[in-house]
């Protein structure tokens, strides 16, 4: 299949569903939010959604969120004007108005401030904004994509990020699938970087041999696309022969398959949640008169309570402190689970320590 974009690699189903909706909404004026995690490739896909676009002539306009703070990146975006404050010495010309009748790439959206977000949102809504220290109003005609590695609805729900923000950069949202759910797009993956690095190398290194891909389709790519684009590249850089061996890629990726150790898949909490949440979706298909929701989220929430108060010695009024909630909650929970109430034998011993503190 026709990739959008020279350097987006990859035939599998979760690709081939990010090339239609990319062809699909870049004629049109519509924001786009890209989701993915880091590594994935989410300004390649904004890269391509401009490249398809009538705006293709236009400026295209990157900036990262997450690069500055709130002061500096409502400079970088709607510019100032001399004096506005400290180091201001001259005008300055943002990104926005930079990019106009262009595209705008607003990476890592999800670290804007509050303060920041209501002007965003003026922006997506108006085509306007002021510069900073300045009244004029300055109108603008450019095309928002915004990427992040979070999921705003859960920073919507936290407060940390406004809904109506949210739902006017999300009007058409691509999902990026991680390495490790498309991992049949490995091995030509693998040959597009190799062929990258062979001319900027000037070396004529043929191919991987079976044994080496077999531990690339093995390994979980916590990092991504761009984890095995690094690898690749170290072993294009070490290799000495007509073919990169097992040997001669990263001792982690080496690591992981030889010693076959169990692992949790995923570096933080985020990635983990993920996966439960995908594995109880599996397990528990549409047709299932379970209910998804209190069958998860009950597992979940009866073995943490089980786990904390082993760590906390049966000791109710610990473990309700270690959970964050209070001690008749606790109580409720146990009850609720059917969890046997050891925790009884100890709840003299509880009151007395907190009598005594």
């Amino acid at each position: 299949m026709e990739s959008p974009l020279p350097g987006v690699v990859g035939d599998s189903e979760p690709m081939r569903q990010v090339y239609r909706l990319t062809r699909l909404v870049a004629p049109t004026r519509a924001s786009v939010l890209i989701i993915g995690e880091t590594g994935t490739g989410k300004e390649l896909i904004a890269r391509a959604i401009h490249y398809y676009s009538n705006r293709r002539d236009g400026p295209y306009v990157r900036v990262n969120c997450g690069a500055l703070s709130e002061s500096l990146l409502e400079s970088e975006l709607f510019g100032h004007v001399k004096g506005a404050f400290t180091g201001a010495v001259d005008n300055k010309t943002g990104r926005f108005e930079a990019a106009h009748t262009g595209t705008i790439f607003l990476d890592e959206i999800s670290s804007t401030s509050p303060k920041l977000q209501v002007k965003l949102l003026r922006v997506l809504q108006e085509h306007e904004f002021e510069r900073v220290g300045e009244s004029r109003t300055i109108r603008v005609d450019t095309r928002v994509i915004a990427a992040t590695n979070q999921h705003l609805e859960e920073e919507v729900e936290a407060g940390r990020f406004r809904d109506d923000l949210y739902y006017r950069l999300a009007v058409v949202p691509i999902y990026l699938p991680p390495l490790r759910e498309r991992k049949e797009d490995i091995p030509a993956l693998a040959e597009f970087f190799l062929k990258r690095y062979n001319a900027e190398n000037r070396k004529n290194i043929r191919g991987l041999t079976p044994g080496a891909i077999d531990i690339l389709m093995e390994h979980d790519w916590p990092g991504n696309v761009r984890e095995l684009e690094n690898d690749i590249e170290r072993a294009v850089v070490l290799t000495q022969d007509e073919w990169i061996t097992e040997e001669m890629l990263a001792a982690q990726i080496r690591g992981e398959r030889r010693l076959r150790l169990p692992r949790e898949r995923g570096d933080d909490l985020a990635g983990m949640v993920q996966r439960l949440v995908r594995t109880a979706l599996r397990t528990i298909g549409p047709e299932s008169s379970v209910k998804v929701y209190q069958h998860l989220v009950g597992s979940v929430e009866r073995e943490l309570i089980e786990q904390v108060l082993q760590e906390c010695g049966n000791v109710q009024i610990k473990a309700a402190a270690r959970l964050g909630i209070n001690r008749n909650t606790l109580h409720k929970k146990l009850l609720e689970y059917g969890i046997s109430d050891e925790a009884a034998e100890n709840s003299s011993d509880s009151r007395g320590e907190s009598r005594s503190a």
